[in-house]
């Protein structure tokens, strides 16, 4: 399997803490160093490891932005 590289730009927020001291997180992410996205996924205390996620374009994140307004 190949190896990639990612770096965390800017933390956005926490939108849950696990018992087990995993928080998932709102950020702004850099996948083998292309321009970064909005990322929502689960990282350990010690940020090497993680969990699955989606990742969005600044165009997905308005498109959802306005989708969230609409709920009641």
């Amino acid at each position: 399997m190949s190896e990639f590289k990612y770096e965390i730009v800017e933390r956005l927020g926490v939108l849950q803490v696990s018992s087990g001291g995993w928080t998932k997180e709102f950020n702004m992410v850099s996948w083998n160093e292309r321009d970064p996205k909005y990322d929502i996924r689960e990282w350990s205390p010690d940020r090497a490891k993680m969990s699955k996620g989606v990742s969005f374009t600044k165009d997905e994140i308005m498109k959802l932005r306005e989708m969230l307004r609409e709920i009641n």
